[in-house]
């Protein structure tokens, strides 16, 4: 008789093999043509795609095939260990929703995200739900197994808590949820512009899956009435603004200053270790990077050393970032860094990957082995990410040889002042 766990391994080993070589086995599921596999006779789901010796590749076509294959990696369901106590379900549709739920991927309750459409659950969802077999949280009254968000519904047969509302509403419960998993209110929240970009939004699902910080939605120039509320009942907390001013302007930051000390965080253009010459502090890729330098006291990746896990997505696919938070708040930890081009390393992203490239020095007492080690986790199928930017991206994580001879590289700055630059001085009236 065959173990759960020889089964699982060789599905993941037949996925990513076919895949490798341009072939893929039939495929169940989402209309737009996931690419997550289903190994027949076994039920498991598995990641398609090359695994190389630094990176893994996660997911599929779209971002339901994507949550899909994130959640079964954190959690194969094969133990009572590797089952989660509950899982989100939230619709595709729904960015701001989706982007705020981020937050119950953080410890202690740890839950992956799947997508429905709608009310529907595709097949990749609902053969993924199975295989997850939550098994109910005691953090929350009724140990629910499934957290439904929106308009997503879960198939019967499972203890369901559902919210619901407008996006600003839908965020201000989940807040509340987190208050209660984390067994009393936030003093910190994370604010991300509903109306802006999505890709420059989308490292807050990474921050509040480590932090457990609340993510909260605010327009182009007013705080909606249910993100005000929330944050007169936190009595003055921290608020993190991610993402320049065309995310969260200049004045919706003077107005959150009534309610709590303000704090952005954005690359400052031209700053060395968080922008080079040509780059903005507008674009995903270095916005992306600004939110992994940066650390407020404990608050904050501050990643600026060797020895990190590190989630690579397009910021074309907004819905792979709360699909990849479960990666930050378990395993390697990995903050979000974003590819804007499927075929290419953008130059800033290159830079910011040497400063934190592991290395051992010549000198025979010091060995590869006892370095430090990177690890890329890659979102999507080969159309989202090509299989030559892995290849880059498998070299630039690769722990590499420096001599004792040459000339000691100065350590990257933090990035603390260069991505919370000051605000313009404005009277609050």
């Amino acid at each position: 008789m065959r173990s759960p766990p020889l089964r699982l391994a060789a599905a993941l080993l037949l996925g990513a093999t076919l895949a490798g070589c341009g072939k893929s086995l039939p495929t169940e599921g989402h209309s737009h043509g996931a690419s997550v596999t289903t190994v027949a006779g076994t039920s498991q789901l598995a990641a398609s795609g090359l695994a190389t010796k630094n990176t893994t590749r996660l997911g599929g076509a779209n971002s339901v095939a994507d949550a899909a294959a994130v959640a079964l990696a954190t959690y194969p369901g094969l133990t009572p260990t590797t089952r989660p106590q509950a899982v989100v379900v939230v619709d595709d549709r729904d960015w701001t929703a989706a982007l705020a739920a981020s937050a119950l991927a953080s410890s202690p309750l740890r839950a992956p995200i799947l997508y429905s459409e709608g009310s529907t659950l595709p097949a990749l969802s609902a053969q993924a739900l199975a295989a997850l077999k939550p098994t109910g949280s005691a953090l929350l009254h009724g140990t629910p197994q499934v957290i439904a968000i929106g308009g997503a519904t879960a198939p019967s047969g499972y203890r369901t808590l559902a919210l619901s509302g407008e996006p600003a509403a839908l965020a201000a419960q989940v807040e509340r949820l987190t208050a209660v998993i984390h067994g009393g209110r936030p003093h910190r929240v994370i604010v991300v512009g509903a109306d802006g970009p999505e890709a420059l939004a989308m490292p807050a699902a990474g921050l509040a899956a480590e932090s457990g910080a609340p993510i909260l939605p605010v327009d182009a120039t007013v705080i909606p009435p249910a993100t005000r509320r929330v944050l007169a009942r936190l009595h003055h907390p921290v608020i993190y603004a991610v993402g320049p001013p065309t995310a969260v302007s200049h004045a919706v930051l003077v107005k959150l200053r009534r309610s709590g000390a303000v704090r952005r965080i954005y690359p400052t253009p031209g700053t060395n270790g968080t922008t080079g010459p040509g780059t903005s502090g507008e674009d995903p890729a270095n916005n992306a990077i600004a939110v992994a330098r940066y650390a407020d006291g404990s608050f904050g990746w501050g990643v600026e050393q060797p020895g990190h896990g590190l989630v690579f997505a397009r910021a074309s696919r907004p819905l792979d970032a709360p699909a990849a938070a479960p990666l930050s708040a378990n395993g390697d930890y990995a903050p979000l860094l974003l590819l804007e081009a499927p075929n290419q390393v953008p130059s800033v992203l290159r830079e910011y990957l040497g400063d934190i490239q592991p290395a051992y020095t010549d000198a025979p007492e010091y060995q590869p082995v006892h370095g430090a080690y990177n690890h890329g986790w890659l979102i999507g199928d080969e159309e989202a990410i090509a299989p030559t930017v892995q290849a880059e991206l498998d070299a630039m994580l690769e722990i590499a040889p420096q001599s004792t001879t040459s000339t000691t590289t100065p350590a990257a700055p933090t990035g603390t002042e260069s991505t919370t630059p000051a605000e313009p001085t404005t009277t609050t009236p």
